[in-house]
């Protein structure tokens, strides 16, 4: 998410998080489980795959996810670390460029019929789209752009890339097609999705432009699945790491989503939040949102 050039203060001054009602729990524990085997998918921002990557793979170990989407692999192709993630027994596929975006999936068994393109006439598009189909399943992985300020061209190619994104969707995904889209979405999409929204009204992941944007894609198509299970705030996803201590204190961001379609809606078991890797030594500044569905 972060733009090292620029970025609007995430955390303010003092504040005060919010409901920290445990579901999907705070601690990074998991919601109980009855032992089923349900379809388990999850989505990352590394923000470096390889300076990430023992986190990635302990969490992988740990987890045992059907599908980790990763966004800010920041690595090019020839230099994605495959042979650390195959070594383990796991299948991926990815899209790079030297030190930007990049995402990728991660999967049990392959990850069928790719797509890495939303502009494929465009031999300078960034790395931030990777479709595939599992079990089914049609997964849209996306790193959506931070967007830098309001009044950048930066800030309107985030708002084109997400009206370019609903004309695929519009194309290619229809409402009874089993599928998630998922990624660093860059937008917090309500007030209790940020802990400080009154400070944040001109920053580009919270400005109602990309706000509406945001809205306008997932519009008769995609819910938001978290929301579906949590209702209060202070549940987050990011949390700025130049800002001390606002992991400790939960001053964070809620802006990496898995959505879903209406079948996958109906197929939704339990969602949640792993904090845990937020606080290991050198972590993202993200961490792990996951979500089980019935197969």
């Amino acid at each position: 998410m972060v733009d090292k050039k620029k970025l609007a203060s995430k955390t303010g001054k003092k504040q005060t998080p919010g409901d920290k009602t445990p579901f999907p729990v705070k601690s990074g524990k998991r919601p109980a489980t009855s032992g089923s085997k349900n379809l388990k998918i999850a989505t990352f921002n590394a923000n470096s795959v390889r300076a990430r990557l023992q986190i990635v793979l302990d969490w992988l170990k740990k987890e045992q996810p059907d599908v980790l989407a990763i966004q800010e692999t920041k690595v090019q192709d020839h230099e994605f670390p495959r042979e650390a993630f195959e070594s383990a027994g796991w299948q991926v596929v990815f899209r790079g460029q030297k030190s930007y975006n990049g995402v990728a999936f991660v999967s049990k068994k392959p990850v069928e019929k790719i797509e890495n393109r939303l502009y494929p006439k465009d031999p300078e598009e960034q790395a931030r789209f990777l479709v595939g189909e599992y079990d089914g399943v049609k997964l849209v992985n996306t790193y959506i752009p931070q967007g830098f300020d309001i009044e950048s061209d930066k800030y309107k190619y985030k708002l084109k890339f997400f009206a370019d994104l609903k004309k695929y969707f519009d194309k290619n995904i229809s409402p009874a097609t089993p599928a998630l889209w998922m990624g660093d979405i860059n937008v917090a999409p309500t007030d209790i999705d940020l802990n400080n929204p009154k400070g944040n009204l001109n920053h580009p992941c919270f400005h109602i432009d990309a706000r509406r944007a945001f809205e306008e894609t997932l519009q008769g198509k995609w819910t938001d699945l978290f929301r579906e299970k949590v209702k209060e705030g202070g549940h987050y996803t990011f949390w700025d790491f130049r800002q001390p201590g606002v992991f400790e204190r939960n001053l964070g961001w809620r802006i990496d989503h898995i959505l879903g379609t209406s079948p996958m809606v109906q197929r939704l078991q339990k969602i949640w939040i792993d904090t845990n890797p937020r606080g290991l030594e050198k972590p993202s500044d993200h961490t792990f949102l996951l979500a089980e569905f019935s197969r």
